[in-house]
């Protein structure tokens, strides 16, 4: 397992899923795929991860000259869209409900049916 600062950098879960578990932590993550577009003229920009956030490999547009760029996300990731796009792993967070329930032991003199007792949270 290669771990990035103590954490799991999910380099095994697979690129094609949307969802999935991690196979080596066990994380829930969600594959989350962003182009960076020139914000004048729409142009799409190879983009990668710096110090964190999603910026254009070039600084300015090779289109229009302009230097302001619009990070979008992409619900689905198209063969046209791979060359530019960026993916980012992101662990969705499990919520665990605990609650518990609670049911009466049946006796064989009673003709009462038993039913589940309300679930309290």
């Amino acid at each position: 397992m290669e771990f990035f600062k103590g954490k799991c950098k999910h380099d095994k879960f697979s690129p094609d899923k949307d969802f999935g578990y991690c196979p080596d932590c066990g994380e829930l993550i969600e594959n989350q795929w962003f182009i960076v577009r020139c914000a004048c003229c729409g142009v799409k920009h190879k983009a990668v991860i710096k110090n964190g956030q999603i910026v254009p490999v070039e600084k300015f547009c090779h289109n229009c000259g302009a230097k302001e760029f619009i990070t979008e996300r992409i619900n689905k990731i198209n063969f046209i869209d791979i060359n530019y796009a960026v993916l980012v792993k992101t662990i969705i967070p499990n919520e665990h409900f605990e609650y518990t329930q609670s049911w009466a032991e049946s006796k064989e003199t009673s003709n009462y049916t038993h039913k589940l007792l309300q679930q309290f949270r």
